[in-house]
């Protein structure tokens, strides 16, 4: 049996090139996410993408001159990824972001589990 709970799905758009110092934007996000305690975040490279500029971003293959676009998906309470948004805004002030509401539906081994059961993160 699978139990649904509510949750808040946050997608940030993103650049490979795009850095905080000497590191990937996208690696700092994830540590970030880790660190203030998020159910989950996963990373995605694009095969190719456009923003706010109309400027396609190839994927292409590695070592190709083309900077692939990167989606980093955060997942929790909606409470917990709407007080996330701060940080994102601190790290990535130009990057798009969207969230959803969503349902995570957790297996019946996992049955009363809550996002912030610690079996989950």
């Amino acid at each position: 049996m699978a139990v649904a709970e509510a949750a808040t799905r946050m997608v940030i758009f993103l650049r490979e090139e795009d850095r905080v110092g000497h590191r990937r934007l996208y690696e700092v996000i994830v540590e970030r996410a880790r660190e203030e305690g998020m159910a989950g975040a996963t990373v995605w490279r694009g095969i190719e993408g456009f923003g706010f500029t109309g400027r396609t971003q190839p994927g292409g293959f590695p070592g190709a001159s083309g900077q692939p676009p990167i989606a980093v998906e955060v997942l929790d309470a909606p409470e917990r990824v709407e007080a996330f948004l701060g940080v994102v805004r601190e790290l990535a002030p130009h990057c798009f972001v969207i969230w959803e509401p969503v349902l995570v539906a957790h297996s019946s081994s996992s049955a009363g589990s809550t996002l912030d059961d610690p079996v989950l993160q």
